[in-house]
């Protein structure tokens, strides 16, 4: 029985560890203790799942009276560098939800650290687990398409998930060094982990258009705002674990969860605009998009055999049959087309792979260890690699290498 503590006690801590372990893996994992700076919030985790978890003022102290193996941390994108490195200087080993940190400087810190002390540190990347995803993995792996030399990704966030990233702290750079760390991580990483390749050199653009000062019927947050009634991105705050997490809580730091999507000082792009180039010479063009009428992603492999189109639409999207919404297609230089039958997946929990990555962190459990679905500080850099190359290109106006700052191996410069 391994034994766990929570630091960050917001939605997505309560939601994909928190009551997981409490409901599912009680044979094997043991959560301890939770800790929030906000001390409202941590209380509400043992309240919701009616269970006798010590909350804490303090996050040394947690960790010096439960004595965990493992910290998880959920905490903001810019904090995870701190408690990380403390939790491994205090003999424990780290699980860290994606990105693993937000600037290279930080990134330095943790590797110092990390080396240091010898102890362990996963990032969670989930959609390495999607059914869905191992599937092209697997047929990438036998050769479908010959040796990959080019990559073209969209990823799509509808004006319901991609509007709340500017409510949220995510709204400003200084919190998750922009949506190219914070959501892009996910699918840098997922390219890294499908070509098993390193990206070298990143070229990026990026605007803010969409969301920010861009229309004049606006106020400071959904709950208050005179304009509600009439306004699509209108955001209850008063129901569920919303209520309980945030707007009960906001008397003890003043964060609201349902600030304007058309605030000043929202910092960050809506639409990004990157090219990566591989070490084994491969490039991607990727874009993403967080105002999309609809969600989901379209990846397009092209290689020395063929050609992979994948892609995957939102339940929610009319107009298509359901078995139209997930499908990977490949054609041959032979003038076949190969339609993929797709896995049947949960559709909660990102596609079913939520449990699957949580059955990995928790029991060691994983079907298919060639696939390299565990995710290392390594992967971690790799993936935030991009973001932070496309960070400064878009700052800078030129291409950046990632050995600017990317030593190769598991160091940043």
């Amino acid at each position: 029985m391994k034994k766990y503590v929570l630091v960050g006690c917001g939605s997505r801590g309560y939601g994909s560890y928190a009551k997981p372990i409490v409901e599912n893996y009680g044979d094997c994992a043991a959560l301890v203790g939770v800790f929030d700076t906000n001390r409202k919030r941590a209380e509400r985790v043992p309240s919701l799942l009616d269970a006798g978890i010590p909350v804490f003022d303090d996050f040394e102290t947690m960790i010096r009276e439960t004595k965990p193996d493992t910290v998880i941390v959920t905490s903001p994108d810019c904090t995870h560098d701190a408690y990380i490195i403390r939790a491994m200087e205090l003999g424990c080993d780290v699980i860290s939800e994606k990105p693993v940190t937000t600037d290279a400087q930080k990134a330095a810190t943790i590797i110092e650290a990390k080396e240091r002390t010898g102890k362990n540190l996963t990032v969670t990347f989930n959609l390495r687990f999607s059914p869905f995803a191992k599937r092209v993995k697997q047929y990438l792996r036998q050769g479908i398409i010959g040796d990959v030399l080019s990559v073209h990704f969209e990823w799509l966030l509808n004006t319901r998930h991609g509007a709340d990233y500017f409510r949220r702290w995510h709204r400003e750079r200084k919190n998750s060094g922009s949506l190219l760390i914070h959501k892009s991580t996910h699918h840098f990483d997922f390219v890294n982990w499908l070509l098993e390749d390193d990206p070298v050199a990143v070229n990026a653009f990026g605007t803010r258009r969409f969301y920010g000062p861009t229309r004049e019927k606006r106020s400071e947050r959904c709950l208050t705002c005179p304009y509600k009634a009439d306004c699509e991105f209108y955001f209850d705050i008063t129901q569920g674990v919303n209520k309980s997490l945030y707007l009960d809580c906001e008397d003890a730091d003043g964060y609201y969860r349902d600030r304007c999507v058309f605030a000043d000082e929202i910092d960050i792009e809506d639409s990004v605009s990157v090219n990566v180039s591989y070490s084994g010479g491969a490039v991607m063009s990727y874009s993403l998009t967080a105002h999309s009428p609809y969600e989901g992603f379209h990846l397009i492999l092209n290689g020395t055999k063929g050609r992979m189109e994948i892609e995957k639409l939102s339940t929610e999207l009319p107009g298509y049959a359901e078995d139209a919404k997930e499908k990977i297609v490949v054609y041959n230089r032979e003038g076949e087309v190969i339609r993929i039958a797709q896995p049947k997946v949960d559709a909660a929990n990102h596609g079913g792979s939520d449990t699957l990555l949580r059955d990995y962190l928790f029991r060691g459990k994983i079907r298919e260890p060639e696939l390299m679905q565990g995710a290392s500080l390594r992967d971690g850099l790799m993936s935030i690699g991009i973001g932070i190359a496309a960070n400064l290109s878009m700052k800078e106006n030129r291409r950046v290498s990632l050995a600017e700052f990317f030593d190769g191996t598991d160091g940043l410069r």
